[in-house]
């Protein structure tokens, strides 16, 4: 009884485990900070920075400073959402498709080709998760990497590349979420997962059962 309930439930579920072994095995031997596109990101000269520019009072809960093509800007936290300021307190504009590709230029190793502004969210997307406008900037680069960059900000949101691509297919199918890829508490993860308990508790079962007949 519960070899036949083994090898059936085992075998209902094999495809899942498979995908999870397999996954789980490329995470082991990729750094996710590769992955990630890390590498390709150059150290940011703070040289310039002077703290003196730095005008009017602010009511947030943080300020950070960061580089916005040659200039220094604020970014200012407050309770319900992120804004920036010229380092004197002034409003800022949105950068253009060239100052997109100039930063894409300046803070990485990449070749920057062209800049495309995103506006909208798209579920399942490479750069979900981003806080919009954004701009998509496409590069010369052998792995098909995308860098998107901050509308108002300047700062890489993110650096996507084939490896990436494959990684997070790797992670939908681990966390079997195929669309949005990012639901680790959907339906069919719990009782695939309980499922897969189930199928090693009989395994147990069965081993000790056959250990005791010899």
């Amino acid at each position: 009884m519960i070899r036949t309930f083994h090898k059936y439930l085992s075998l209902a579920i094999s495809i899942q485990l498979l995908l999870w072994t397999v996954s789980g095995i490329y995470f082991a031997f990729n750094k996710i900070e590769l992955i990630r596109g890390e590498q390709y990101l150059l150290n940011e000269d703070v040289s310039n920075l002077d703290l003196t520019e730095i005008k009017g009072t602010f009511n947030t809960k943080s300020i950070n400073i960061v580089k916005r093509l040659d200039k220094w800007i604020l970014r200012l936290e407050g309770e319900t959402q992120v804004y920036y300021r010229a380092l004197n307190g002034e409003e800022l504009m949105e950068l253009n498709e060239l100052e997109a590709i100039e930063i894409v230029r300046q803070k990485t190793s990449l070749i920057p080709l062209k800049a495309v502004k995103i506006n909208s969210q798209s579920r399942g997307s490479e750069f979900r998760g981003r806080k919009l406008p954004l701009y998509k900037v496409s590069t010369e680069s052998e792995d098909n990497i995308n860098v998107y960059v901050g509308a108002m900000s300047g700062e890489i949101a993110a650096i996507r590349s084939d490896s990436w691509r494959t990684w997070d297919f790797m992670w939908g199918a681990h966390i079997i979420d195929y669309r949005d890829r990012d639901n680790i508490d959907n339906f069919l993860l719990k009782v695939l997962s309980i499922l897969a308990l189930i199928s090693a508790l009989s395994g147990i079962a069965l081993f000790f059962k056959t250990f005791k007949r010899i």
